[in-house]
């Protein structure tokens, strides 16, 4: 049986009778059976150096088809501050993070994927800024080790689309690899949109924010699990969420058909009154053409809003969570 977001606020408040840990690391899991061994032991060790045992790491499960929960409840014996959640199906990463940060209660929460592509060694150094005072610090991908040129070149695009349409500045060629405070981290789980696009969400959010630049390595194990489809996916997300730009282009390409119609019209009525015969097919084909794509554009990106405006108000829960494990030290 699943749990909606209020039993995952209830099993939280159950933990707070334990002091709250400095650091949450939340690892949103699919697929990664391979890379968790290793994962784990970097992440503790690099938690260690910067914190002592003052932190938990939670381990999300989104419906991976390995065995990648076995491997977490595993984990969950072997290491007395790791906490794993088990969802009901693939939600997504993004929501898989969602969940994740639904149950940290760190002062401090950091978020890392469990493939080793952003270095867990990197806390140290996001520490060191959050002390400065900001209230975010993201990593920033200086290079990107044995990724194909196609996506290297559709996320430059696609980043820079997003600069120039956004109504927040996203910062280009991030992840969501970042370590936030705490303040950041309740108010992005006051935030309760479906479809999310967190690095958009906590760029809205604003307080101070800084970059680390480091060089992405290549994948531990595995294949990734977002697709072609899922990355395009989040990209709509990311253009839908944080911008009316395509509805202002829909309202634009209206007034240019209308202006391109009044015009053949006036020339229509012209050659009527002056006596000239028109040929007609061409002009009327051009204007078929044109009318009928502008409006299945039209329709297209007003339907997008309006079926994001459908799912916001079902009010279905973002996520739901077959169960939780956690170590013997703490039941």
């Amino acid at each position: 049986m699943g749990m909606l977001p209020e039993d995952v606020a209830a099993h939280a408040s159950l933990r707070s009778g334990r002091n709250t840990p400095a650091l949450s690391v939340i690892v949103p899991c699919y697929d990664e059976q391979e890379c968790l061994p290793v994962f784990m032991q970097r992440m503790t060790t690099a938690a260690e150096a910067a914190v002592g045992s003052d932190f938990e790491i939670i381990l999300v499960n989104d419906g991976s088809r390995d065995g990648t929960w076995p491997c977490i409840v595993a984990m969950t014996e072997r290491y007395c501050n790791v906490l794993g959640v088990n969802l009901s199906r693939n939600h997504g990463h993004q929501l898989a993070v969602t969940a994740g940060l639904s149950l940290a209660q760190g002062n401090e929460v950091m978020i890392i994927d469990a493939d080793l592509q952003d270095p867990p060694e990197l806390l140290a150094e996001m520490r060191d800024l959050l002390a400065q005072g900001y209230d975010v610090v993201y990593g920033r991908r200086r290079s990107r080790a044995h990724e194909s040129q196609f996506k290297i070149v559709t996320a430059e695009l696609f980043y820079r689309l997003l600069g120039r349409l956004a109504e927040v500045e996203i910062p280009a060629d991030t992840g969501d690899f970042r370590l936030m405070s705490r303040r950041i981290a309740n108010q992005l789980n006051a935030m309760p949109e479906h479809d999310r696009f967190l690095r958009g969400m906590v760029a809205w959010l604003g307080g101070r924010q800084t970059e680390l630049l480091y060089d992405r390595d290549p994948r531990y194990a595995g294949q990734t699990g977002y697709s072609l489809a899922k990355m395009l996916r989040l990209a709509i997300n990311g253009l839908i969420g944080f911008s009316v730009a395509p509805l202002n282009f829909a309202v634009l390409l209206a007034l240019l058909g209308a202006a391109i119609g009044a015009t053949v019209l006036v020339y229509a009525l012209i050659a009527f009154f002056m006596g000239q015969v028109l040929p007609g097919w061409t002009s009327l084909a051009m204007m078929i053409v044109f009318f009928g794509t502008g409006q299945f554009v039209c329709l297209g990106i007003v339907g997008a809003y309006l079926g994001r405006t459908y799912m916001e108000v079902k009010q279905r829960p973002l996520f739901l969570i077959d169960e939780i494990a956690t170590s013997r030290s703490q039941k």
